[in-house]
């Protein structure tokens, strides 16, 4: 009879410790725990990456819940996660939900960021929507694509540089390059050498060169006062300018008109340029007066009026001898 209630008491103290580890495994491994009531909210992400059930739901850091289910969508374009929230947590509707990784190559979890907290508060069975969690894979797929298209920009850039060590940087470029660089050098020490005699002739000449400026500098003010002479003169005589100008230019109309008048046969010497006959005759008068003046010179009025005489009335015009030329007494 002892025997069995040392057994029954035995078995229980082995049930009682089996109920104490449950509760200590449920409330060390991330799961809920049995003292708080909880309530449901459904999360909606694009993708669940790494989250698995029973993963840790945070609030601001602050443990607040766990990942109860995860279920596909019948589309299968997103995930629906269940979290279970304490009820002691109050999750405003303007919260933001992530799915983040606890370090760097740690289990994921859900974090809830709250923001004003001015929209109301989840309730139970809840429907928010979650961002799409940061994916390693995709970053390192990415990461591959470029570390592929640097490899294929180093063959590029190492074929670029073989082509100039080539082309470029060969031993006749080289050799080119040396001489000149030689040259450029011998052209500085001559470019020096010339610099050191301007400076000797320079000094040597100081006195002149200091002369000469200042026949410049007095040059310059000469020429200054005469601009501000010739300023005054316009601003003095600008009226009397002004009007020599209009006059000037009413000689040139009248000029311009004159000469249009004589190009279209107005007035005498339009009349003699544009009749031939008339041109001629006064051509031939004007011959004649040049004969005649010639004959003056020669002979004398008195010679030519009275030495001869005077023709009969029937005869013919006296021919007018043209002048001779001058003998000179022996």
């Amino acid at each position: 009879m002892d025997r069995k209630r040392l057994e029954i008491k035995v078995g229980l103290f082995v049930f009682l410790g089996l109920i104490l580890l449950a509760v200590l495994l449920i409330q060390f491994s991330k799961g809920t725990s049995v003292f708080h009531g909880t309530y449901n909210v459904r999360l909606v992400a694009p993708n669940v990456g790494g989250l698995k059930l029973r993963a840790s739901v945070l609030l601001a850091g602050v443990v607040v819940g766990s990942v109860s289910d995860i279920q596909l969508a019948p589309d299968g374009k997103s995930v629906t996660i269940m979290l279970q929230i304490y009820r002691t947590a109050k999750i405003y509707s303007d919260a933001t939900f992530v799915i983040e990784t606890a370090g760097f190559l740690g289990d994921q979890y859900v974090a809830i960021i709250p923001t004003q907290n001015a929209g109301m508060a989840l309730t139970n069975n809840a429907l928010v929507y979650c961002e799409a969690p940061f994916d390693m894979q995709a970053v390192a797929r990415s990461a591959a694509g470029f570390i592929q298209r640097i490899d294929e920009t180093v063959k590029k850039i190492e074929a670029s540089v073989a082509q100039l060590q080539t082309t470029v940087l060969n031993e006749q470029t080289l050799t080119n390059l040396s001489l000149a660089i030689a040259n450029l050098r011998t052209a500085s020490e001559n470019a020096s050498g010339t610099i050191g005699r301007i400076d000797t002739l320079v000094a040597t000449n100081e006195q002149q060169i200091n002369l000469a400026v200042s026949n410049v500098v007095f040059f310059s003010q000469q020429l200054t006062a005469l601009a501000a002479d010739a300023n005054g003169l316009l601003a003095t005589n600008g009226a009397t300018i002004s009007s020599a100008m209009t006059n000037l230019q009413q000689t040139t109309e009248t000029l311009k008109q004159i000469a249009d008048e004589v190009h279209q046969g107005k007035g005498l010497a339009g009349t003699v340029l544009e009749n031939e006959e008339l041109a001629a005759n006064v051509q031939a008068t004007v011959r004649n007066l040049a004969i005649t003046t010639s004959n003056l010179n020669e002979y004398g009025l008195w010679h030519i009026l009275w030495r001869h005489a005077p023709p009969p009335t029937n005869a013919a015009p006296p021919q007018i001898v043209p002048p001779r030329e001058k003998q000179e007494a022996p």
